[in-house]
This record gives C-alpha cells, sequence and structure tokens, in this order.
C-alpha cells in the first residue's frame, strides 16, 4: 500500500495485521480520487472507520488542509499513527479510537464541519445511510460536501438521504463505491414542479 499522488506519492504505508481490516486497494483508491478530485484546494476529511487510514493520507497528500481518523480497533490506530507520520501529514491530523456514532456526537459538539467524508465500515454493516443521516441531523457536513461510501456490491444505498442524492456510483468487483453529494437548491424547486 502506498499514497497515490500529490506531496506524499509513492510513501509506504502499513496495512493492519490480521482479517478484520480491508484496505482499499491502489486501483479502487485511484478511481475514486479522479472521481472526487482529483486534488483538492484545502478543507476538513473525516475518515471514519479509518483502518490504516489511507484515504484520508490520500487527501491530504492531494490538498486537504486537515484530516480527522475515526477507528474501534486499537491496533488500527496504532497502524493510522505510524502511517501518517510515514506520509509526513502527522502534524495535520487527529486520530480517535471510539465508535463511529459516538464519535460523530463529540464531532458535532465541537461544532466541526466536514469538506469530505469517507465511509469504509466492515462489509457486514451496511448502515451507512444512518450514518449519514446522522451527520446531517447534528449539522457536521458543509453545504457542498462529499461523502464516499465504499462498501460490499452485493449492498445498495438509496437514491436520496435527506438533500444528499447519488452523484456517482462504480463498481470494482465485490466492492462499490456510491457518492453523494447536497442536490442544489435549484433541483429541488425544479422537481417539485
Amino acid at each position: 500500500m502506498r499514497v497515490i499522488s500529490g506531496t506524499a506519492k509513492g510513501r509506504q504505508l502499513k496495512a493492519v495485521p490480521g482479517k478484520g481490516t480491508r484496505p482499499t486497494t491502489d486501483k479502487v483508491k485511484e478511481a475514486m480520487f479522479s472521481m472526487i478530485g482529483p486534488y483538492f484546494e484545502g478543507g476538513l476529511v473525516l475518515d471514519l472507520f479509518a483502518g490504516t487510514g489511507g484515504l484520508g493520507i490520500e487527501a491530504l497528500s492531494r490538498g486537504m488542509d486537515k484530516a480527522i481518523f475515526i477507528d474501534m480497533d486499537p491496533k488500527a490506530i496504532e497502524i493510522i499513527r505510524h502511517n501518517v507520520q510515514a506520509a509526513g501529514v502527522g502534524m495535520r491530523t487527529e486520530i480517535y479510537r471510539n465508535d463511529a456514532r459516538r464519535a460523530l456526537k463529540a464531532l458535532a459538539k465541537r461544532g466541526t464541519t466536514f469538506d469530505l467524508v469517507f465511509m469504509d465500515p466492515p462489509y457486514r454493516l451496511t448502515d451507512a445511510d444512518a450514518l449519514l443521516t446522522d451527520m446531517m441531523e447534528s449539522d457536521i457536513l458543509a453545504k457542498d460536501a462529499t461523502i464516499v461510501m465504499e462498501h460490499d456490491a452485493g449492498h445498495e444505498y438509496p437514491e436520496q438521504i435527506g438533500p444528499f442524492v447519488i452523484w456517482k456510483k462504480a463498481n470494482y468487483g465485490e466492492t462499490t463505491l456510491t457518492m453523494y453529494q447536497q442536490r442544489p437548491m435549484t433541483e429541488h424547486a425544479d422537481s417539485d414542479t
């Protein structure tokens, strides 16, 4: 595993030992960032179910200002700490061991607003849409935020979750990327007529 592009291009990242964490392959990561970026002019990224931290690190390498990494697994937290240092982005990160829902509540209390959110929960979990609803209700998403869900290809998420609609979707074998953005207000008005 490595950082594909940007300021940390080529830096090697460690994987979490064992089979509990499934890192995003370089092929999927490359495709994902070509769809959502490929580069950014600042902003705050949330890497929920961060695993190795590879997605948040890639976003930092490609121009995001800061990343917050959340994972429940102590081994994953250790690996993320190693990887952000290896990629030279440690000063622009916060890393927390926490359950996703509790972490979202804590971030909401701080008044944090994210421009980009990666959700790559274990494939047995299929509640990323409920987590997106929690984020909307707690007002932690910027108006033009992009939400990227990586999930089992056999699972479908709804076309629309609140004001967020699927704007891109791609399958890579057993993996599907489903990406949401808020529909502009003018489209809401048009669809009501």
